[in-house]
């Protein structure tokens, strides 16, 4: 793989880092809807880095199918993608080895709808002296499940020519 294909999925190799700490975590809390409510300084992390990169994402979609967009924030993503994917709010994340079944964009299918997640990454973010307890397993697993949908999106040519590695 030479620099060019590194450089040019750049957000997939992102994503799988997160991936790779969300996987490590998995050793520690069991992830089951019974433990959704645990918080961590890890979980917190996990939150505060998939967010980051699902706005950073976000943008790049927002430019992609409508060069002069200057979409910079959660609500003119969901307008603009919602144009582009219109089936984003049913988009399933399943989770096999734990059971779960995830909808992180499902909020997206009303008019005002705000991800969950991203509402609790913005209180981490700037509040987290009151909001710590929303760092928590469920917001972290649907926050990095929202980011593999909008990075799969980005890269939809490549991953379904199967350039992305891993696929």
């Amino acid at each position: 793989m030479g620099i060019e294909t590194a450089v040019t999925t750049v957000h997939w190799n992102y994503f799988l880092a997160i991936e790779r700490d969300l996987e490590i975590l998995s050793r520690y809390v069991d992830f089951n809807e019974k433990n959704f409510a645990c918080f961590s300084i890890e979980i917190a992390r996990i939150i505060l880095a998939a967010s980051a990169e699902v706005d950073v994402v976000c943008k790049q979609i927002c430019q992609a199918t409508d060069a002069s967009s200057d979409a910079k924030s959660i609500d003119a993503y969901r307008t603009n993608i919602s144009s582009a994917i219109p089936d984003i709010s049913s988009f399933v994340v399943l989770l096999p080895r734990f059971g779960l079944r995830l909808r992180p964009w499902d909020r997206w299918g009303s008019d005002n709808g705000v991800p969950m997640w991203w509402t609790a990454y913005n209180k981490i973010k700037h509040h987290r002296h009151l909001h710590y307890h929303q760092a928590n397993l469920k917001n972290a697993l649907n926050a990095v499940a929202g980011l593999f949908v909008v990075t799969l999106y980005l890269y939809k040519d490549k991953a379904a020519s199967g350039q992305l590695s891993p696929s």
